[in-house]
């Protein structure tokens, strides 16, 4: 795929658009080394104090491409090779930006529309800010596929709402609505519908200030302690993630999604 994600300079802003919108700004490999490299880009460019990360007016991510993970693991079936999750999904490549995020020493702002789904969700509560429009959501619909949360969203969330809550997300797979998301204090400004990104750049603006070394130290001070164990958590995640995926339930996951019909799990 070729322009995976749109880049474009607004003010002291960069935007970085997901651009995937026949499958709801799902996200692959491709994705996510394109917001890896815009964000070195944003952070290595003085003049640039956030960066932000935006889908369109349908949904901010669905999650991970499961289409293009499947096409990737049946390619690899036909030539003869056992499917190796590490390369046929984008779960190294994401948990990368993930770090990334936490690292950066500019604020990453993610700007939501729609739906924030399963690696959609992990990828906004990596971002040090949150700007949602009236009818966003998030939600960790991980389990329909018999997979656990990844990109570190059982932390990040954790470090947001709390342990049950968290679990609450986890296990039961609801959706938190904007109303429920700002009052938990996950959401820094909620916005008009389809305005999540113009609010955003006016986020962005406000970060004038401070000096940009001080954001830096600010984000930092945060992070090593509401997030000191992320990289723990990524590394515990990523193989036990991959077991999942060898799962029978898993495989019925899948199927049903491309199939488009409910799951049947014992």
């Amino acid at each position: 795929m070729t322009n995976a994600v749109l880049t474009r300079r607004e003010g002291s802003a960069l935007i970085a658009q997901i651009n995937n919108s026949a499958r709801r700004n799902a996200i692959a490999k491709e994705h996510c080394e394109a917001l890896s490299a815009a964000l070195a880009d944003a952070s290595q460019d003085p003049s640039i104090r956030a960066l932000i990360i935006t889908g369109d007016e349908t949904a901010f991510c669905a999650g991970a491409d499961i289409v293009a993970a499947a096409q990737a693991a049946a390619a690899a079936q036909q030539s003869g090779e056992t499917p190796n999750p590490a390369e046929s999904t984008m779960l190294p490549q994401l948990n990368a930006l993930v770090t990334e995020i936490r690292a950066a020493e500019i604020p990453v702002i993610a700007a939501v529309e729609g739906a924030a789904a399963g690696a959609g969700a992990s990828l906004a509560f990596a971002c040090d800010l949150i700007v949602a429009a009236e009818e966003s959501y998030f939600t960790l619909p991980f389990g329909k596929i018999g997979l656990i949360p990844d990109g570190g969203v059982s932390l990040t969330a954790l470090a947001s709402v709390g342990r049950h809550r968290a679990l609450a997300l986890a296990l039961l797979q609801d959706k938190l609505g904007v109303a429920e998301a700002e009052a938990a204090g996950i959401v820094a400004k909620r916005a008009p519908q389809g305005q999540a990104l113009e609010t955003a750049l006016q986020l962005a603006q406000r970060l004038h200030i401070a000096p940009r070394d001080a954001l830096a130290k600010a984000k930092e001070a945060v992070n090593r302690t509401a997030l000191v164990q992320l990289d723990e958590q990524l590394a515990w995640e990523e193989p036990t993630q991959y077991a999942q995926m060898d799962s029978a339930g898993h495989r019925e996951g899948v199927m049903a999604f491309l199939e488009k019909r409910p799951a049947r799990f014992d």
